[in-house]
């Protein structure tokens, strides 16, 4: 019987795990792996995909069962949420009353695609608030706070201590900042503090970046 060709050695495929990229891209979802992370995962959509957050150990296997889990439980949210710019406006009024005795009363809010360097923005010569399409998807907690942010300022145009005694009231202030700068740093966005232009607030490293 005729020799069997010799079989070519195949190389054994690298675990994302141990692979010295620092991002797979998934079709429209990018995983992105950090030391820093230990267990936790988180998820978010950005400039139509959706970013999954892992721990930099984290197997092959468990990357595939995490992704599969943050993207029915970002459908779930999104569903529960339909972003309109009428659940915005009732959502803003909901805030107003809990958190700001109800004064902040805007004339307009909704959200808009041409945010890409800020979260938020306010004009209070109109009344008018914008929230960036980026924070669609992201926790609730973390949409409040910028929204929160906002209504803040059709009461104190600056960032003074005023201001920020407004919203000690929200007890998750610190913790949707530091959810904001994180994503910030990751999707490398410019860091700003916050700052204004006249009657306009551009939301900045306060409100998320």
């Amino acid at each position: 019987m005729p020799a069997e060709p010799a079989r070519r050695p195949q190389a054994a495929p690298t675990s994302p795990a141990h692979s010295a990229a620092p991002r797979s891209v998934q079709g429209e979802v990018e995983v992105r792996r950090s030391a820093r992370r230990r267990r936790t995962v988180s998820a978010y959509r950005e400039d139509g995909r959706t970013v999954v957050l892992l721990p930099a150990r984290m197997s092959e296997a468990e990357e595939r069962r995490w992704v599969g889990l943050m993207l029915e439980k970002l459908a779930r949210q999104e569903k529960r949420r339909r972003p309109t710019d009428e659940v915005l406006a009732e959502r803003a009024g909901r805030l107003s009353a809990q958190y700001l005795g109800g004064r902040a009363r805007p004339d307009s809010v909704r959200w808009v695609t041409n945010q890409n360097t800020r979260w938020g923005s306010c004009t209070p010569a109109e009344g008018s608030i914008r929230l960036s399409h980026r924070l669609q998807g992201m926790p609730e907690y973390v949409v409040d706070y910028v929204l929160l942010h906002e209504l803040a300022h059709l009461l104190v145009p600056g960032h003074g201590p005023r201001f920020w005694e407004l919203l000690e009231a929200y007890p998750r202030t610190e913790r949707a900042r530091g959810y904001l700068e994180g994503v910030a740093a990751t999707a490398r966005l410019p860091h700003t503090v916050d700052g204004d232009e006249d009657d306009e607030d551009e939301s900045g490293g306060r409100a998320g970046g």
